[in-house]
């Protein structure tokens, strides 16, 4: 599985540059960051050691739904639901439809490269 280039700048910051990309100001590289967070704390909250031994359980076993993986983990689904849409919102988890209630969870990666701005 492929490292996540992840990025830590100022909101503002990010706001200026996802607009220069838009406008065509800036390129962006194969390099460059997709993942961004406002800060080191920010990040830290979202992929705390429980939280990347989560995706990595995720990534070994495959599990088709949250109820299944909540079994795996032995965490209740609930928390375990909270969780994976936090992460999913920030790209690092895909939930994929299985049926008409029921998501799995794909881990989009296991390794992680961070950058910050000075």
């Amino acid at each position: 599985m492929k490292a996540i280039t992840i990025g830590i700048m100022p909101q503002d910051h990010i706001r200026a540059r996802m607009l220069a990309v838009a406008k065509g100001e800036i390129k962006v590289k194969p390099g460059d960051p997709r993942i961004w967070f406002t800060s080191m704390r920010s990040l830290a909250e979202v992929l705390s050691d429980e939280n990347r031994a989560l995706l990595k359980v995720i990534s070994q076993t495959h599990p088709d739904s949250i109820a299944a993986l909540a079994v795996t983990t032995g965490r209740s689904p609930g928390n375990l639901s909270r969780t994976l849409k936090t992460m999913s919102n920030y790209g690092l988890v895909e939930m994929q439809a299985v049926h008409l209630r029921k998501v799995r969870p794909v881990a989009k990666a296991t390794e992680f490269r961070i950058l910050t701005a000075a």
